[in-house]
């Protein structure tokens, strides 16, 4: 049985870009990114702390060290500027994996520049 667990985690980032008329997804600093285990394209669920909306897209790098946290297309219509956001991964992992696998957690200040990571349970 494959029990599908958080992979990673990036608390409390800050919306600073929207642009309704891309393509789509979610631009990330590459630093965050980095940081966190997210590969550019990689599915990735977002949970608006302001409003409570919750809505999946896939991550694009972003200029690293800009502390950039850009929604596009439609996820442009999920928050607005300066929102925050917790940014999740999750993965398929059998109960022996689960038993030692700890998630990547990354924590940022209100610029979104990195002022911690954790790797244990949230």
């Amino acid at each position: 049985m494959q029990r599908i667990m958080l992979r990673s985690k990036i608390h409390r980032v800050t919306v600073t870009q929207a642009d309704l008329h891309y393509e789509g997804s979610c631009g990330i600093d590459q630093n965050l990114l980095d940081a966190a285990d997210i590969k550019e394209f990689e599915k990735i669920e977002l949970y608006n702390i302001n409003n409570g909306e919750r809505f999946s897209t896939y991550a694009i790098k972003g200029k690293r060290g800009s502390g950039e946290i850009s929604l596009n297309g439609a996820a442009a219509r999920r928050a607005h500027l300066g929102d925050l956001l917790i940014i999740c991964t999750y993965a398929p992992m059998s109960d022996a994996e689960v038993e030692t696998y700890v998630p990547k957690i990354v924590f940022v200040d209100e610029k979104n520049q990195i002022t911690g990571l954790k790797k244990s349970p949230a």
